[in-house]
């Protein structure tokens, strides 16, 4: 099996071995390199009393089992964070009152939403949309998920998907993100970070940009943006993301994949030319913002190649979806479009 980053480490000191993987084996007569969760959606949009809406959100491994930072909604359809633990990634307990930040005074205007979380050398690191004069990208660290420290902005506004790569390339810490405006962005491309320090970013660079009609492209012909924390392996570094197209009844959103270099993770080496997964389930077409699958997490079983990605359905509920590994990354050599 070939070496790979998965998200998360083993910070808190469990055994591998302890922690079941959630996991289904593809339908009989399914062909698809992506499969979804026969029980979806995992978490309800009411995972208790007061909330609408739960999606959008991140899982790591953690202990003996998972911990999650979720998107939750409440009837003021303000958005906040919250921790969520599960045992075996797939029945989910959500602690009823939002992330407090230690060092940080929190205001009205200061609203989280769609957040990734990666362990770099024991610590984990928090990313979000955050809103301060607009939106951009904000972080926090945590050692155990109970006390957590904010750090500066990454950016400016306007700013969102900010994520996270799972260790450092050739000593700095690097961040993908999608430059955007502070409304709902009808354009979007891929753009590369880096820092010495999670703190001073530089070296903007483009990665990829949006489909079209000269590519061929329409399912992500209006915007992009980054998904959950990519994936080592020895092709390259594989990034799943969202594409969304612009249609007559409202924005699409499907999932696609790509694979970076891993030296230099603005050089695209192959990007799917057709979606992996796009809204057809009831619960990824009806909700509070229909058509929407939205991949923010994935958790690589290294040993089995196994795959779970997990993605927001219409901005209400959190679902899973399924892969092995070694076809998504075939798939995506194989039905390549470059632009």
């Amino acid at each position: 099996m070939s070496k790979l980053s998965a998200l998360g480490g083993e910070a808190a000191g469990a055994a591998v071995e302890s922690r079941p993987f959630p996991w289904q084996d593809r339908p009989a007569g399914c062909d698809e390199v992506v499969w979804r969760h026969s029980e979806n959606p995992i978490i309800p949009r009411s995972p208790f009393p007061g909330v609408q809406g739960i999606y959008n959100s991140a899982v790591v491994p953690f202990g003996e089992g998972y911990i999650g930072v979720f998107r939750t909604e409440k009837r003021t359809r303000f958005p906040l964070l919250h921790v969520g633990r599960s045992p075996n990634g797939l029945e989910w307990e959500i602690d009823p009152e939002p992330i407090e930040f230690a060092n940080f005074e929190s205001a009205p205007n200061h609203y989280a939403y769609d957040p990734r979380v990666v362990e770099i050398e024991g610590t984990y690191y928090i990313s979000w949309c955050g809103g301060h004069n607009g939106p951009t990208i904000s972080m926090a660290s945590t050692q155990d998920f109970q006390t957590f420290e904010r750090l500066e902005n990454a950016f400016l506004p306007f700013n969102r998907n900010g994520v996270l790569f799972p260790r450092k390339i050739n000593g700095k810490y690097f961040l993908l993100s999608r430059p955007s405006d502070n409304g709902h962005t009808p354009f979007g491309d891929i753009y590369v970070s880096q820092s010495p320090d999670m703190t001073h970013w530089g070296v903007h660079r483009w990665v990829m940009g949006r489909g079209g009609d000269e590519v061929g492209q329409w399912w992500q012909r209006t915007k992009i943006g980054a998904g959950p924390i990519p994936i080592e392996t020895p092709d390259g570094w594989l990034m799943i993301y969202h594409g969304v197209i612009d249609t007559c009844n409202g924005f699409v959103y499907s999932m696609g994949a790509a694979l970076l270099d891993l030296d230099e993770p603005w050089r695209v080496l192959h990007r799917t030319d057709q979606h992996l997964l796009t809204p057809e389930a009831e619960y990824e077409v009806s909700g509070h913002v229909p058509n929407v699958v939205f991949p923010c997490a994935a958790l690589v079983d290294e040993p089995t190649g196994r795959l779970a990605i997990y993605y927001g359905a219409a901005d209400t509920c959190s679902c899973v979806c399924y892969a092995k590994l070694d076809e998504l990354i075939e798939f995506t050599k194989n039905h390549s479009a470059v632009f």
